[in-house]
């Protein structure tokens, strides 16, 4: 009998049943991939996650929460933010083939929870909102120190970076190519010059 995890145990639970739903989505995961990919028995796995596949879910999606969490962080201590959400967007390019099919496991859940799970969808949402107010606040700081030219509202070149994410995680599809996506992110990023 394994018994229940801990908690260190728990996050690569989490970890594991991440890199599933990022491939499969959550609706085409069933239990039994999350079992053998994490190698819980489904006691143990319903004891560890009594909302069962959803609360796994939402434990994976809130695992990219905490990384924007920690960018969020490093922009505040950055000396100059924007070079570092540049630098964000322009990393995408260098990233392998399947780590483009993959996309972004937010974006994904928006997209793919439409019509499906309104709770997902939200938290999903939320995130993306979160991440658009964090590069609010970034640009804002950067125009009021005339380190960006362009004076849009703040809150409208935030919002542009993630449509620009959303869009960017498709063309990655389309196109796992680095030098096409390095020129499309490029001119996508002229606009916080």
């Amino acid at each position: 009998m394994r018994g229940r995890p801990n908690i260190h145990q728990n996050e690569e639970l989490i970890q594991k049943a991440q890199d599933i739903f990022w491939k499969k989505g959550y609706t085409a995961t069933s239990l039994n991939d999350l079992l053998k990919i994490t190698g819980a028995g489904s006691g143990s796995f319903y004891n560890t996650f009594k909302g069962g596949k959803k609360e796994v879910f939402k434990a994976a999606i809130n695992q990219r929460r905490k990384d924007f969490e920690n960018f969020k962080e490093e922009l505040k201590n950055s000396e100059n933010p924007i070079e570092l959400i540049k630098d964000f967007f322009r990393s995408v390019a260098n990233s392998d083939k399947t780590r483009h099919l993959q996309g972004c496991i937010i974006a994904n859940t928006v997209v793919e929870m439409t019509f499906v799970d309104e709770d997902l969808e939200k938290e999903a949402i939320q995130i993306l909102k979160q991440v658009e107010e964090m590069y609010s606040e970034a640009i804002k700081k950067a125009q009021d120190a005339g380190k960006i030219k362009n004076q849009a509202d703040a809150s409208v070149l935030a919002r542009n970076l993630i449509t620009f994410w959303c869009g960017l995680n498709t063309l990655r599809r389309i196109y796992p190519d680095q030098k096409i996506l390095s020129q499309q992110i490029e001119l996508q990023l002229a606009v916080l010059s």
